[in-house]
């Protein structure tokens, strides 16, 4: 009678709705961030539709600061490159957890479009005669016209360029293992392992100067939290 009580306690939800934060090896310390709702099938497969919001930067990328001003800027970057992913997948569960305590291993797999949103990239760089601040303009970074970097006086901010942003349409994969952990039944919070293919039509420039791809390979790092009923 116990072991019946508890498969029903398990097989009783029928949703699940999770978030979180993303790592990846594309993204820096923080990738972004993403949210998940899962419907089961059977006791031991779900399905889940989830959106993911991360930025995608050039393995290139060196942060410099300005002698003048003291702010920082992304030597040679033209375009900052932000991805929304949202997907279909499946979950597999491969070892259960007991209902109050354990750690739950589940195989993911998942795809679907991505919209990758270039956005300029703008400095102020300083037109002026050397040790002045009389003509400094914001603009998007271009290799030909800002050639000195003493010059450059640091980024304008994601906000200012943002309204120019032009959209890429391709698509993505991704697999993984899940490890969900938590107390209790109603509850989940675990991380999720993997690694992602990700193709545009053509090559996404970031860093004009440096090698830019139209082919996005990653590992990442979900970690998440949620609900299920």
């Amino acid at each position: 009678m116990p072991a019946l009580a508890q498969s029903e306690e398990e097989e009783a939800f029928e949703k699940e709705l999770s978030y979180g934060i993303n790592l990846n090896s594309n993204g820096g310390l923080i990738g972004g961030a993403f949210i998940r709702s899962a419907f089961t099938m059977n006791p031991n497969m779900l399905q889940f539709g989830a959106v993911e919001i991360v930025e995608v930067k050039h393995p290139r990328e060196q942060r410099f600061f300005s002698g003048e001003t003291g702010d920082s800027f992304i030597r040679g970057k033209q375009n900052y490159l932000f991805v929304v992913r949202p997907h279909y997948g499946r979950e597999l569960v491969l070892f259960r957890k007991a209902a109050e305590s354990g750690v739950q291993v589940n195989a993911i797999g998942a795809a679907g479009p991505s919209l990758g949103f270039l956005v300029p990239y703008y400095i102020r760089y300083n037109y002026g005669q050397a040790g002045t601040d009389t003509d400094t303009r914001t603009e998007q970074y271009e290799p030909k016209t800002h050639t000195t970097i003493e010059r450059i006086q640091g980024n304008a901010g994601v906000f200012t360029g943002l309204g120019e942003a032009k959209v890429n349409v391709g698509a993505h994969i991704k697999g993984g293992l899940s490890f969900e952990y938590g107390r209790y039944n109603e509850s989940i919070a675990g991380i999720e392992v993997g690694a992602m293919l990700e193709i545009y039509p053509k090559k996404l420039v970031i860093i004009p100067e440096a090698k830019n791809v139209n082919r996005f390979t990653s590992v990442y790092l979900n970690i998440f939290y949620g609900s299920r009923n």
